[in-house]
């Protein structure tokens, strides 16, 4: 078994990273622990009072604002019908949390599973500096936590959910690894309405907005597409697509 390389903070700047634009980027960031994993580089910077994820130079997320990822799972539920007991979410990718607190702050949802595939990330949250985000939600009865890919876990077997609440990529068009493409691909969507349950909701998160994707949610026979927006300081806004499996 190959031992990840950790490295902990060690006040050295890095170069900024490519992804959307940053809250506070005119602040310099300081290294809080990076580590080599079976995926590439995965990095934990301070921003000033925030923290930034980084996978292979390519920036993932912060904890400054978090509006968009709480959105993941309020429309999630909003798209659900109201007499649908307890029902289920499956959120693809941990993050920086705010999606699985969020979940975890509204009762009305039953099973909470989040799939992750960097254990710095898990790690990170379980006894670093993230567990202030999530460390009630990782108390949860409801909650359990899979150290598992997303794409091989949504094509294998197991349980359906009331929703899936994906946010590994900076959107369908902007994987972070090659291999997360093929989750938005037909097949891929295919697998995503088999984990579903009927009238299921699939929920995708996106750095900008992609009608090439709502017509792949469409042709993937999701009824219902939608995409919400949150504005942003600078840029493009931030969407989560919404798509129903048909009961």
């Amino acid at each position: 078994m190959t031992v990840p390389s950790v490295r902990y903070g060690d006040d050295r700047h890095d170069e900024e990273p490519s992804g959307p634009v940053r809250h506070g980027a005119g602040e310099a960031p300081v290294v809080v622990e990076r580590r080599d994993g079976p995926h590439g580089e995965v990095v934990l910077r301070r921003r000033g009072a925030h923290y930034e994820i980084i996978a292979n130079g390519c920036f993932l997320m912060d904890t400054a604002d978090g509006r968009s990822e709480r959105l993941l799972a309020d429309a999630a539920l909003a798209a659900l019908p109201m007499d649908r007991p307890a029902p289920s979410v499956l959120i693809g990718g941990l993050g920086v949390g705010f999606s699985l607190a969020r979940a975890a702050a509204e009762p009305r949802w039953g099973r909470i599973t989040v799939v992750e595939r960097e254990g710095a990330v898990i790690d990170w949250h379980r006894t670093g500096p993230l567990a202030a985000i999530s460390g009630q939600a990782l108390a949860d009865a409801r909650t359990d936590i899979v150290h598992a890919d997303l794409v091989a876990y949504v094509h294998g077997p197991g349980p359906r959910y009331d929703a899936l609440c994906l946010d590994i990529d900076n959107g369908p068009a902007w994987t972070v690894t090659d291999g997360n493409a093929g989750l938005y691909s037909p097949a891929g969507l295919a697998a995503c309405r088999a984990r579903l349950t009927p009238g299921g909701v699939l929920a995708v998160w996106s750095a900008q907005p992609s009608p090439a994707f709502e017509q792949a949610l469409r042709n993937a026979g999701f009824a219902g597409v939608i995409t919400e927006e949150i504005t942003v300081a600078r840029g493009v806004p931030d969407v989560v697509h919404l798509g129903i499996c048909a009961a």
